[in-house]
This record gives structure tokens, sequence and C-alpha cells, in this order.
């Protein structure tokens, strides 16, 4: 079998739209006919995706993998870095955990294995597929870092892979940026960037193409798209940098009001995507007590670092306001470290997360929390018990907390072999690892009905497929993306490229 003809997407700058390109061309280059993978060799994210064999991924691999209709596997995205605190994080190999790593260390003592990792997973998935996207990370010209770099162009290198140069003009500055950037380029790498996609771009095109004259000439380089700002897309974000975006504030147009609490260690916030479709719902995020006001939802979503994030609602005068809510019979859902906030007390007395060995929670679910060396990652499906109702229920849990309860409680969701999480008598309060909850379409029309009925409102039946909207939302990314790039060129670039490389 020929190998994968491999094309890499590279940006100036952290969110500039790579994901988003790369999720994309793979649901593109898959209407085409080829079958095909994405990869990105070393990922920096606290929102992950767990395969069908229970191992961690980034969650941009995942997404990307369903854009192009696959099975996702590690080899897609072998080592993922998870941050814990200042300067350490969790270093996951091949879906598992390996070991907590400051970044000099990770930088000095692991370079050699993970460039074997790299190598073995792409070559790999070379074999397995007709194209591979690849994305890289944060900026290839990070001069002080390239020495050592892992997901740059030192992964074209590996797979003899085109790149494409992606700038973000919202931001401004998109020329300079991009022109700086292949400044900053070794003669070689440069040789490999075939062209540029001006990404986020808004208002009347023509405008622009004095610039892009400019810049394909004083470059030599050229322009292969003008790729417009997309907006209500249902593609799911990678990392918490997107959060900034959101409103803290309530919009009086809707009559739901959702407030999720925004910790710095933040994770798998991608829970509470399918409340953005809501037509009722308004999500906001929020970082203290003053913002929160008074939501008919409070959501307490995953955390990397639950003590620490702990410590946060409590600094903020968070941690009241929340038990105030509770006692106004606000419904209030924690997932994963969310969950575990809710409980009496949160334990790490092997410093799996936190330097702080111990602290008290909110109180509203009767449970101990211990955090173990051991990690959960699973795929997994039950019946989630809502009053009367008995509603099946997927998702996915990751944690490496073990929750006791201290007394009698009644049991969230019933798997085949055992009960998981928490829900009181009255409903409002409830707490579970399953991360993807949301992602029920029938459990949240349920509680948000329960939500409307509190406020007197009309229930609201036959809610979207969040799943069919995330379908779609990859049908019109990959629309628009085709219709302004020059995709055939970029095809012909791809399959010269890999003939001749940078000798081209």
């Amino acid at each position: 079998m020929n190998k994968a003809v491999p094309l890499m997407i590279q940006g100036t700058h952290s969110d500039a739209g790579k994901s988003a390109l790369v999720t994309a061309l793979c649901r593109i280059f898959v209407q085409d006919g080829f079958r095909t993978a994405p990869y990105k060799s070393q990922n920096m994210a606290l929102n992950s995706y767990i395969t069908v064999d229970g191992k961690e991924i980034g969650r941009a691999q995942g997404v990307q993998a369903e854009a192009a209709g696959v099975a996702a596997t590690t080899d897609m995205n072998p080592i993922l870095i998870k941050p814990t605190g200042e300067s350490q994080s969790q270093i996951v190999v091949h879906g598992k955990p390996y070991k907590n790593m400051q970044a000099g260390a990770y930088r000095k003592e692991f370079y050699e294995q993970g460039l074997q990792l790299i190598q073995e997973s792409y070559s790999r998935l070379s074999n397995q597929f007709e194209r591979i996207v690849i994305e890289g990370a944060g900026s290839p010209a990070e001069i002080n870092l390239n020495d050592r770099e892992l997901v740059n162009m030192r992964v074209a290198q590996i797979a003899n892979s085109p790149v494409i140069l992606v700038g973000d003009i919202e931001k401004g500055g998109v020329f300079a940026s991009l022109v700086g950037t292949m400044q900053l380029l070794s003669p070689q790498d440069r040789k490999r960037v075939i062209g540029v996609i001006i990404n986020k771009f808004r208002g009347d095109v023509s405008l622009l193409k004095p610039g892009l004259t400019w810049f394909e000439e004083y470059t030599g380089v050229p322009v292969l798209g003008v790729v417009p700002y997309m907006n209500d897309l249902m593609i799911e974000a990678e990392d918490s940098v997107v959060l900034s975006q959101y409103t803290s504030k309530k919009d009086a147009s809707k009559e739901i009001d959702i407030a999720v609490i925004r910790y710095p260690m933040i994770s798998n916030f991608t829970d509470i995507d399918p409340f953005f479709e809501e037509p009722d719902c308004h999500v906001r995020f929020v970082k203290n007590a003053e913002e929160l006001g008074e939501p008919d939802l409070v959501i307490l979503p995953g955390s990397k670092n639950t003590i620490e994030d702990m410590m946060f609602l409590n600094d903020k005068g968070l941690t009241n306001r929340i038990l105030h809510l509770s006692q106004m019979d606000k419904s209030i859902v924690g997932i994963c470290g969310g969950y575990q906030m809710l409980g009496n007390v949160i334990e790490d007395q092997y410093g799996i997360e936190s330097s702080h060995t111990q602290i008290e929670g909110l109180g509203l679910i009767p449970m101990r929390t211990s955090m173990t060396h051991k990690k959960l990652t699973v795929l997994s499906k039950g019946k989630a018990v809502f009053g009367e109702e008995n509603i099946p229920v997927s998702g996915y849990e990751i944690h490496m907390g073990e929750s006791l309860y201290e007394k009698t409680y009644n049991p969230f969701i019933h798997l085949a072999d055992r009960k998981e999480g928490a829900i009181t008598d009255d409903r409002k309060i409830i707490g579970t690892y399953f991360h993807g909850i949301f992602h029920n379409d029938y459990f949240r029309e349920v509680l948000l009905n329960e939500i409307r009925d509190h406020k007197g409102l009309d229930p609201i039946h036959n809610r979207a497929s969040f799943a069919q909207k995330k379908e779609e939302g990859f049908d019109l990314l990959a629309k628009v993306v085709r219709e302004n790039i020059q995709l055939d060129r970029i095809h012909k670039m791809m399959i010269k490229f890999q003939e001749k490389g940078t000798d081209n």
C-alpha cells in the first residue's frame, strides 16, 4: 500500500484557526474520496477525548477524526500534555499517564523518547490512510524552542510534508505576522511552506487584494485562500483561549440563564456546547460572585486541579454564593472535578494534582474524594435516574479521584456493573463523572423542561439533535473552506512535494 500524502497546517500563533482548518480539510478530503486521518504529534490541552479502547487524546484530534469519519486512535495524538499547575503538566503517552513533569525537564529528558513515539505513530498512520492532515502548535518561529521542538517543522520533516501557514486577520497585523514567521524559519523549512491562508476575514475581500498581491511579490509565496470568519459553527474548541469570547452578562432575551464557573484549570468545557444550540438558553462563563448573579442553572465543569480550583471558588466568593443559590432551589450540576467540589472533602495525600493535601468542598453531596494514582478513562453507558424517568445516556469518564459516600445517597446513573454520581431528591443538585452528559438530547430536554416548569414556563419538546447539529457543522465548515481556498492547486502541490520534497 502506498504511504499517505500529507499536508501540514501551521499557524503564526495559537488560536489562528489551525484546528478548524484541519477539521475542514479532513472532511473535504473524505468527501473527495480519500481515506483520511488527522495527526498532531504533541498537544497541550485540557479538553480531551476518549478513544473506543479507553485511551485519552486531545479533543481536537478526536473531533477531527469524527469529521474524517474514522475511529480516533492514540496514533493521531501520541503525546498529550495536560497542565496541572505552574510550569508542571501531566504527560499522557499513547492515551495513558506517563508522569508529571516540569517544562524544563520535559524538554531535556523526554525529547528523544518523544521523537521516537512521533516517528512510530506517524509511520503507522501513513500505512493505513491515503491522506493525513497534520496540525502544528503555536508558531514554528519560536526560536528559543526550535532546537528541541516536537510539533511543528520537526514533524513536517518526519512526514516529508508541505506546510500551509495560517494567519488570523481578525486580531490585526496578519501580514506582519506571516512575513515575520517566514523570515524566522530556516531556509530549508521555508521551502516547505507552499502557501498561506488568511483566516477569520470579515468584509469585502476585494479590499484585501492589494495586500495579497504585495505579500506574494514580497515573499514569493502564494496566498492559497482567504477564509471568512465563521460564527456559530458547532465545532468543539481545543483549549480555554476561546472562552474569552463569551460574556459573563445575562441575556434577558433568553428564558434560561446558565452560568458556568470558569476556574483557572477548567477542563473539558465542551460538555457545555449543546446548550449553545438551545433556543431558550444563554450560556455565560463567570469568574467571581458578582458575575454569577442568580442563574437558573449553575454548572461546575471539569478541572485538572480540583483542590486549586476549589480554593479559587473560596477566594472569589463563589463558594458562599453557590451555597446561597442552592438554598434558593436553583439547579446545580457538577461534572468530574466539579462533581468532586460538590462533596464534603477533597484529599490529595500523594500530591497527584496539588501541593495542598486537603480542602473542604461545597458540602452539597455527602461524599469524600481522594486522589489516586490510578486514572480511569472509559466510554460509558447507563441510565440516568431523574424523578420517574430512567433515561439512557452515554458519555466518557476521565478522572483520578475515588469518591466514597459518607451516608445514604441517590445514585444518578445506573451502569451494568456499578452506580455512578449522585442526585438529590428534589433533583436540584446533580454530580457525575460522566463527561458528555448534556450531549444526550433527551436528558438535556428533561433537565431544561424541569427548569422551565420551575419558572412557570411551558415545556419545549423534541429539541434538535446535537449530534446532527455537529455533522451539519462539519459539512458547513468544509463547504465554506472549500469555496474560499484553491483546493485543486493545493492538491497538486501536495503530490508534487511528495515526489520532490524541499528540492522542488
